[in-house]
């Protein structure tokens, strides 16, 4: 059964400079697109109990309440649901905060970015730091206990001080969970086109990220998977539903779901996918070595690692036998280490954790 579901809503005000996610500022097709969201939904959704419902965009603070929640309500949810929605420091307001809450979203995800007001402006953010802060604010005062702040580090003209500066802000927020992403230009942005000076190398981002677990786990952050830290109890359900390699939902334009061992990819043209929601650009049937892999993958992205006694059972293999000479190679270079339940990632090997995975896809 699939109890987990992703929504993609791809609507912003403006489009950030270093932004390549599927997203556009044509809000008039909003009402159009919405339709064929649910649409999709009702056509495809089995009516499961939902163990986590995510918005994501884009940018979901677009949308207003009555329209959430006639999303919201195509699913069975309880309680117990884990619901997180993405909103931007600017869209934020005490009004909008409470009916969030009062619609039984429970978690909120913060597009922070940096605390830094020069580099807010070179990435093409429109909020600016204090705006971060009372967000945060407002969204504690609305009642939200689970609050999340994204930070991204690598940014133009960052150094090092800059980003200890952002992660010692986040954490005097009083916050309980924040993820990090380096900076990665990818075609299809302002960035890409137009390259920023003054962008730090792979060794100051690898110092970055560095200062980032020592911080966050001097302050009780618990780094749990690569790019997230959390207070106890406040590890993202619905990520982790990703990283343990479970089916989930994926609904909207651009959007990735995997269902009976089937990984499929929604339209990415706007006007194609409002015309038809149901068309997938890709839908594929892995095979149990891809789905091995995947596994693998996915595993060591988590920080306690893979837990080889499951996947022997699962793929009735010998993971240690199998991947032997890989094994050794990593363990002796320190890049990787033995656990209690298996192998785990060592924080050198995280910094070239796509190098020694490949490995083990080949």
């Amino acid at each position: 059964m699939t109890k987990n579901a992703y929504i993609h809503i791809p609507f912003c005000r403006s489009k950030c400079n270093y932004c390549s996610f599927v997203s556009f500022d044509k809000i008039d097709l909003k009402k159009a697109y919405l339709e064929a969201l649910m649409y999709e939904i009702k056509t495809i959704y089995k009516g499961e109990f939902l163990k986590t419902l995510y918005f994501g965009g884009g940018t979901p603070s677009v949308l207003t309440m009555t329209e959430i929640k006639k999303i919201i309500s195509l699913f069975k949810t309880s309680q117990k649901t884990e619901i997180t929605f993405e909103i931007n420091p600017n869209d934020t307001t005490e009004k909008y905060l409470k009916e969030l809450k009062q619609l039984g979203i429970n978690r909120i995800s913060i597009g922070a970015q940096t605390f830094n007001d020069k580099i807010l402006k070179l990435i093409g953010r429109k909020h600016n730091s204090k705006q971060i802060k009372i967000a945060v604010k407002t969204a504690q005062k609305a009642g939200f206990e689970n609050i999340s702040v994204d930070l991204i580090y690598g940014l133009p003209t960052q150094t090092v001080c800059d980003f200890e500066k952002d992660l010692q802000k986040a954490v005097e927020l009083n916050i309980q969970h924040i993820s990090l992403y380096g900076l990665k230009i990818e075609a299809g942005c302002f960035f890409a086109k137009k390259q920023p000076a003054s962008l730090p190398d792979s060794d100051t981002q690898a110092d970055m990220y560095l200062a980032a677990i020592k911080i966050l786990q001097k302050n009780n952050f618990k780094h749990y998977e690569i790019s997230n830290f959390s207070k106890k109890g406040f590890k993202s359900k619905h990520n982790l539903n990703y990283w343990n390699n479970n089916n989930y939902y994926g609904f909207g334009l651009s959007a990735s779901g995997y269902e009976n061992k089937t990984r499929y990819t929604n339209q990415t043209d706007l006007k194609k996918y409002i015309k038809n929601p149901l068309l997938k650009i890709t839908k594929d049937k892995l095979t149990e070595k891809e789905i091995l892999e995947e596994a693998i993958f996915l595993g060591f992205r988590k920080i306690p690692g893979i837990n080889t006694k499951k996947i022997n059972k699962n793929f009735n293999i010998n993971f240690g036998d199998k991947y032997k000479t890989i094994l050794d190679k990593y363990l002796i270079s320190g890049h990787l280490k033995k656990t209690k339940i298996g192998f785990a990632l060592t924080r050198k090997g995280i910094l070239v954790s796509n190098s020694v995975l490949c490995e083990f896809l080949s």
